[in-house]
């Protein structure tokens, strides 16, 4: 092969490129289980991770999504463990609606009560999340701490999220957190394994707000 030869994409249109890639997504992904209602999230998922295995690992309560939807289009807060996935969601449709997206981590009274309690800013988080959020989306990709401190506070009925969106990354806790999100009876998406992260987190995020925003 001769890579000194130009490559040509097929398209250079935004519209087209997603669209095509939709179109090779139905074409791989074979046979699953997901619903009509559950499948446009996968989908977005695998968009944003290339990884049809991760897409496929993806796991639903009953009422996820229309949980999701019901918590945008009530104008719920979303919360997000850390900046990357407050970047990366669509504001605009959330804001519609009387919403918004915010992040404690990096907040003064979050730093320095995690620095007092010697304990992981991203539990301190959700402490502060949980009081200012009732009914609203977690959104967490990245913190398996966080995912664990809010199932701890749901547990104990501190917390009462309409949904939690669970897909931490990484090798420390992140697959055990995501098998207690699992066990909840609470509206949840997570994924089993290790797999997952900020960017699948928006991709599942955007994903419901596209389905609120249409009439």
């Amino acid at each position: 092969m001769d890579f000194r030869t130009e490559f040509k994409p097929l398209t250079v249109q935004p519209e087209q490129i997603e669209g095509k890639s939709f179109e090779m997504i139905n074409e791989e992904i074979g046979e699953h289980s997901y619903t009509d209602e559950q499948y446009p999230i996968v989908q977005r998922i695998i968009h944003a991770s290339a990884d049809f295995e991760l897409g496929k690992s993806v796991l639903f309560h009953p009422d996820a999504v229309q949980a999701g939807i019901r918590a945008i289009r009530s104008g719920k807060k979303v919360v997000a463990d850390v900046q990357m996935v407050q970047v990366g969601a669509n504001k605009a449709r959330i804001e519609k609606y009387g919403g918004e997206i915010n992040v404690y981590i990096s907040d003064p009274d979050v730093m320095l009560e995690a620095k007092r309690l010697n304990t992981t800013r991203a539990i301190i988080s959700m402490r502060k999340a949980i009081k200012e959020a009732d009914g609203g989306i977690f959104a967490i990709g990245n913190a398996p701490t966080a995912l664990l401190e809010l199932i701890r506070l749901i547990k104990e009925g501190e917390a009462k999220p309409g949904l939690v969106i669970g897909l931490p990354v990484g090798f420390v806790s992140a697959a055990e957190s995501k098998e207690e999100l699992a066990k909840l009876d609470i509206p949840f998406i997570t994924n089993i394994g290790r797999k997952g992260g900020s960017t699948v987190t928006v991709a599942a995020l955007n994903a419901i707000s596209i389905l609120a925003d249409r009439v």
